[in-house]
This record gives structure tokens, sequence and C-alpha cells, in this order.
């Protein structure tokens, strides 16, 4: 078997957003918000099942999966693989738009339902050595937690490094399947007994797939795979331009420390390489 890679955007989608398997998305949720007793999520509706074509016409847009359980609570689930920066400011605004869309009047303000954020990063965004981190709005001194309609969680998959033997609780296995599935062949054993992972794998099972599903996923593994050569060569390009301003630098200090000695202008400019106008100009703007 081939799985697909679940950071791929349709890929996410296709196996945590699909109206007829619910119950991944579920498991999911309760795992990684350590939803139990009667905070369990029993259903969900989704806002934005998975549809291609759909995902097609969105094109660069964010795929997130937004859902609602039975309480009308809502929760954004967001993977993001490339830091494009502010993500943080960005989830802040996806929340607070998710939590005033709500309601139409400003009388409702008692309808107003909390709003989860679970954003799966490819990425470190935070300095602590935490993978999984809920982050509440609290009292400075008591550390009250009054103001409960917004909760953001961030799962830093470059700061997971778990073995699946490793993973203790549903919430490890669901990081430790994101972040290794289309390295898998098979599923585990430590996976295969468990229904919501099955058909986790079953939907990321490439080979079920049709034609068009495949041609996009690859569309959007290539844009990935450019967008971060496009960066390898950014980032090369600017060291060769520091390493060759550096170099201009250090040729005129040494051009205006021979014309302090008087060193004929021919001379300096065979020792350092410089054009005659550029020696001359030292000379111009009076930097002696």
């Amino acid at each position: 078997m081939k799985f697909a890679d679940p950071k791929n955007d349709i890929a996410f989608k296709k196996i945590f957003g699909d109206e007829k398997h619910k119950e991944v998305l579920i498991s999911f949720l309760n795992s990684v918000l350590d939803f139990k007793n009667e905070k369990t999520i029993l259903d969900v509706t989704l806002s934005n099942t998975y549809q291609l074509s759909q995902i097609e016409e969105l094109k660069d847009t964010i795929l997130d999966i937004k859902a609602t359980n039975q309480n009308n609570e809502e929760f954004i689930i967001e993977m993001q693989k490339k830091d494009i920066g502010d993500f943080a400011k960005r989830s802040l605004y996806y929340t607070s738009k998710s939590y005033v869309n709500q309601i139409k009047k400003a009388e409702q303000y008692k309808e107003l339902k909390k709003v989860y954020f679970i954003g799966i990063l490819d990425f470190a965004i935070f300095n602590t050595p935490h993978y999984l981190s809920r982050h509440l709005i609290l009292d400075s001194k008591t550390l009250n937690h009054e103001l409960k309609d917004f909760e953001f969680n961030y799962i830093e998959l470059k700061k997971f490094n778990l073995s699946l033997q490793e993973c203790d609780s549903i919430a490890k296995k669901w990081i430790y399947f994101i972040n290794n599935a289309s390295s898998l062949d098979l599923i585990p054993k430590e996976l295969e007994n468990i229904k919501e992972f099955q058909i986790a794998f079953q939907s990321a099972n490439t080979y079920t797939w049709d034609k068009k599903e495949l041609n996009y996923y690859d569309r959007v593994s290539l844009k990935k795979g450019d967008d971060k050569n496009a960066l390898i060569t950014a980032e090369k390009k600017g060291i060769e331009q520091g390493i060759e301003q550096g170099v201009k630098k250090e040729k005129l200090e040494i051009a205006k420390n021979l014309l302090i000695a008087n060193v004929d202008i021919d001379i300096i400019a065979q020792t350092t390489k410089l054009s005659i106008e550029q020696i001359e100009s030292l000379i111009d703007r009076r930097h002696l």
C-alpha cells in the first residue's frame, strides 16, 4: 500500500474532513483536546466537507476543517506545512472571526459558543520543547480561567520524536500518524485494531484514489517542493550577495589605506581589482 502524506492539504482534508467518516475527526478532537465524560464529542457537523471540486476552486487558499459539536461549540482545525509568518496572529483572527459570525445581532451575546482552534504545524512556533500546547485566557494574578470562550491548541510536528511504541495515548498515536503515515507500507500492528485508524489509513491509501485526486495531490506536493526550493535559492543568493558585498567593502578599505599611504592609483587598482573610477570615488567623497 502507498499512503498519502496527511500534511498535504488535500490528504489532510480527505482523511479528517470526510462527512462519511466523522468518527476519525471525533477521535482526533477528543484525544488532542483531552475531552472526557460530559465533554466528550459524540457527533460533529462539518461546515466544509471534503469535496475535490470545491478544493480545486480554492486553489492556494488555506484548507482547514471547520466543525460544530452537539453543544454547538465550534472547532477550527488547520494543517500548515510552511511557516509564512504571523501564524499565531492568524489563528487569533480565524478564531475571533468564527466567534463573531455566530450571531447577527449584538443583543445575542448569550448565544455565543466556545471556539477551539487546533493548529497542526510542520514547523516550530514557540520557544518550548513541548509538541502540544494549550493556550487559555487567564487572570494574570489568580490564574483563574474566567474567559472561557477561546482556546488555542498547537501541535508542532517537528518537536514530536516518539516512536509508535512510545505512544501511550490516542493523541500521541494521531500525531504519529500525521507525521509518519506516508513512510509506512502497512498499517502498524499497534493501530490496526483501532477502528478510527483503520478508516484513516483507508482514506490515506492512494491506491483507492481516483485519477483526479491523485493529480491534485501531486500538484499540491510539487508546489510545496517548488516553494521550498525557491526559499533555498533565495537564501543561497542572499548569502552569495552578502559575501560579495563584504569582499567589496574590504577591497575599498584596503584602497583607502593605500591612498593614505600615497600609493599610485594604478598600483592600487592592480592590487585590489577595483576600477580606477571606484578608487577615484574614494577621493571625491573625501573618505580619507
